[in-house]
């Protein structure tokens, strides 16, 4: 497979991983980061960075955007829940474990 190829279908997968985030708003960002130490709002950032790895400056709001498909804050307020005590004790046990605390 040559690298345009490869380009190609990584951004394709990328595509589906954002179309299937979005269909699934019932899926919080705070289970993601819990289960797999990444959720909407990281996805967003590294666009971001890698906009900005090829000198396009893109606010970190309008990466985020194309990751939810509107604006954060407006996900937030349509699908966003109030995390229980048990996910906020998840998410820093998870930190944790991750960040070698």
């Amino acid at each position: 497979m040559d690298d345009s190829t490869k380009t190609q279908i990584e951004a394709a997968v990328f595509r589906r991983l954002v179309s299937h985030l979005r269909e699934r708003s019932d899926v919080q960002n705070i289970d993601m980061m819990i289960l797999a130490g990444f959720c909407r709002n990281c996805l967003g950032d590294w666009f971001q960075e890698a906009a900005e790895g090829r000198g396009i400056s893109l606010a970190k709001n309008e990466a985020r955007e194309i990751v939810y498909g509107m604006p954060p804050d407006e996900w937030k307020r349509q699908f966003q829940k109030e995390a229980s005590p048990e996910q906020k004790a998840s998410f820093e046990r998870a930190q944790k474990l991750h960040h070698g605390s």
